[in-house]
């Protein structure tokens, strides 16, 4: 590991922390860091993995006061999560990257469309939902489990997805959606890298300055997410989303 890599890594972890926090598709900033170390692919997705896990914690740590009553929310989504983080994690290490991977960038890109008209579908369903726990309905369930089938998998992305469903199918402030999401973020994470561990793709040093840089980049991501008001962030976060589509579909 020379200086100029490691200081490559930890900046892409620093930004892919923040960038977390605030959406998802920090992914993207980190994997490509770690591919110009000279690791292969897997390797390199499999490290950024296991070294964002503390920026996802990061974030939920800092967005605690938005987590507040949702305990039952979490709690119901948790299951789901953790079979999805599985199934993606032994996805990516059992089966062609190639024939997952190619329909990636349409599925970032649909939850950026399914996020930009929320605010439509979200006051079409609102009389489908009620408080508490029950807004947590099957298709909740359904859109996060495979929602953590692919961040387990390849997590550029993840946040954007997951956003998109609890936005449109739970009705709250997108503030404390966001919250919800990075918590569900991080239980996929850890899940899958529980499963990458053993497999014995992970550069531990690199791992380790990207969790140190993750993490406060994680919690200053979340003191710029509070300030800006929800049609901002949501036009922040259909932005970023779009182009992490868009750039997994051109190097796809």
């Amino acid at each position: 590991m020379t200086p100029a890599y490691a200081a490559l890594v930890g900046a892409s972890g620093l930004l892919g922390g923040a960038v977390n926090a605030v959406a998802g598709g920090g992914t993207l900033l980190t994997f490509p860091a770690l591919l110009a170390t000279g690791m292969s692919p897997v390797t390199a997705n499999i490290t950024s993995s296991v070294g964002l896990i503390s920026g996802y914690a990061g974030g939920s740590v800092a967005y605690r006061r938005e987590l507040a009553g949702q305990g039952p929310r979490a709690r119901a989504l948790v299951a789901v999560s953790v079979v999805g983080g599985i199934v993606g994690a032994l996805l990516l290490l059992f089966t062609p990257a190639t024939t997952f991977r190619a329909v990636v960038p349409y599925l970032v890109l649909l939850s950026c469309a399914l996020l930009a008209v929320q605010p439509v579908l979200a006051r079409i369903l609102v009389t489908r939902r009620r408080g508490g726990s029950a807004d947590i309905t099957w298709a909740v369930r359904l859109g996060v489990g495979l929602g953590a089938v692919y961040g387990s998998y390849f997590g550029a992305g993840l946040g954007v997805l997951l956003l998109a469903v609890l936005g449109i199918l739970v009705a709250d402030d997108l503030q404390r959606l966001n919250a919800l999401k990075g918590v569900l973020s991080l239980v996929v994470n850890v899940v899958g890298v529980l499963v990458f561990v053993a497999s014995g793709h992970v550069a531990w040093g690199y791992a380790g300055i990207l969790a140190v840089s993750a993490y406060v980049g994680a919690t200053l991501g979340v003191s710029v997410a509070r300030r800006l008001p929800s049609s901002v962030m949501r036009a922040a976060i259909v932005t970023l989303g779009a182009v992490v589509g868009v750039v997994l579909l051109v190097t796809g």
